[in-house]
């Protein structure tokens, strides 16, 4: 089959420790075409569900930006960092005590709703055309605009010591990590995000992802019935 003939959405389960555009550079290599984009970044650190555009389906992605986003995550309770995860400078350390997983549950309650969100400095959101992150890296801290975001779910399922697990529905836009760090400066003890996994984009789950790995196990044929058409995922008009 010529994968030039590609064509439609594909569902990947990211690993950690890769980047959303590693994961495009090895999807060109291994399928061997070059038009293909993705839709919602996952930081590095992050694993989980990337909707992946081939071929002339890419033309719909700014159909599918503003879909809401589910993730799971575990925080941890006592360290905040410059980068709101475990992979940043750790800023404070305190003493976790008198955390209960029922003032846990109702301090996530408090999150939900309409709100106003600061973009977290390391980030690749953009201010007069520089990367946040390129400036963060450098020691520098700029005014950032608030944005507002919604959070319709905040669930929080299991503590264990000084970690807790939580699940997370919320709309596009929303820095997942700092929220976790927000969620820790109102218990005053500081929490930083230690693991995060997207499991929905929209209607889109997890469930129907595959691995890099299977991917490259996959022969082409088998790998294009896996592919979503566009017009299974927006309005007719827009593909014409």
């Amino acid at each position: 089959m010529n994968t030039n003939n590609l064509d439609g959405v594909l569902l990947v389960d990211k690993p950690r420790g890769i980047t959303s555009h590693d994961v495009i550079a090895k999807l060109r290599r291994l399928l061997g075409i070059k038009k293909i984009g993705h839709v919602g970044t996952l930081d590095p650190m992050a694993t989980g569900l990337l909707i992946i555009l081939i071929g002339h389906t890419t033309k719909i992605s700014q159909y599918l930006m503003d879909l809401s986003k589910g993730y799971e995550g575990t925080m941890k309770l006592g360290i905040s960092t410059d980068s709101h995860d475990m992979e940043g400078k750790v800023l404070e350390s305190h003493e976790v005590k008198d955390v209960s997983l029922e003032n846990l549950k109702n301090l996530a309650n408090e999150f939900l709703g309409d709100q106003y969100q600061m973009p977290p400095m390391f980030s690749a959101k953009k201010v007069n055309g520089q990367k946040l992150y390129e400036l963060a890296r450098k020691g520098k801290t700029i005014d950032r605009e608030p944005q507002f975001i919604h959070i319709s779910t905040f669930e929080i399922d299991d503590l264990r010591d000084d970690e807790v697990d939580f699940f997370v529905h919320c709309s596009k836009g929303t820095y997942v990590r700092t929220l976790v760090n927000d969620f820790g400066e109102r218990l005053k003890c500081g929490a930083h995000l230690n693991r995060l996994c997207r499991t929905t984009i929209g209607d889109f789950s997890i469930n129907d992802a595959l691995t890099m790995a299977e991917i490259s196990q996959t022969p082409i044929f088998e790998l294009s019935k896996r592919l979503i058409p566009a017009y299974d995922v927006v309005p007719s008009q827009v593909i014409r």
